[in-house]
């Protein structure tokens, strides 16, 4: 699959679970962070790394910093994904280079670092919900084979993810992703 597909399918499945979300105020598997403030970290990041592929100034991460959420959640998830699907899909996209907050990176790596946020905090909202998370265990499996190959380029300062902790190594994709960027599964 082109990793833009990849990137619409993960972005689906979070949309269900953003869809789901009854408690805004329930704590995540990320300790200093509540649904409302998990999604708005993805809406942040959608917008941020939208503004970045077209060119523009991006803004924080940190959901404490400015809510993006608005009245409605659920929409203001949908529109970030629409732009930034839209601006991953532009003509040269993956070829250019980008500064996104892991670093100066081609576009193709922007879209699996978006790919693997997405998987990873949607792991974190399906657990603090209760929902399912529904995302492909073959694309899961590339985007552990592309984070364990670029995880050694990050510097630790720049790295947006806990060491890796211990996992079976017949677990699921998903639950090895989610250790290898250091989530406990269990």
């Amino acid at each position: 699959m082109n990793p833009v597909d990849d990137l619409a399918a993960v972005l689906d499945s979070t949309s269900a679970l953003v869809a789901g979300v009854s408690r805004w105020d329930a704590p995540t598997p990320c300790p200093e962070w509540t649904v409302r403030e998990l999604v708005n970290h993805l809406v942040l990041g959608h917008r941020l790394f939208t503004a970045v592929l077209r060119g523009e100034e991006g803004g924080s991460l940190d959901p404490r910093t400015f809510d993006a959420l608005g009245d409605d959640p659920v929409a203001a998830y949908r529109d970030a994904v629409a732009g930034l699907l839209a601006a991953f899909r532009q003509p040269g996209v993956l070829e250019q280079v980008v500064e996104v907050p892991a670093g100066t990176v081609p576009g193709i790596a922007a879209v699996q670092l978006r790919i693997v946020e997405e998987l990873v905090h949607g792991w974190d909202l399906a657990r603090a919900t209760g929902q399912e998370a529904k995302f492909d265990d073959a694309m899961v499996e590339r985007e552990i084979a592309f984070s364990t190959a670029k995880l050694a380029d990050l510097p630790p300062e720049r790295s947006p993810f806990a060491p890796p902790v211990p996992v079976a190594e017949d677990a699921p994709p998903l639950d090895r992703l989610v250790a290898l960027l250091g989530r406990s599964p269990r």
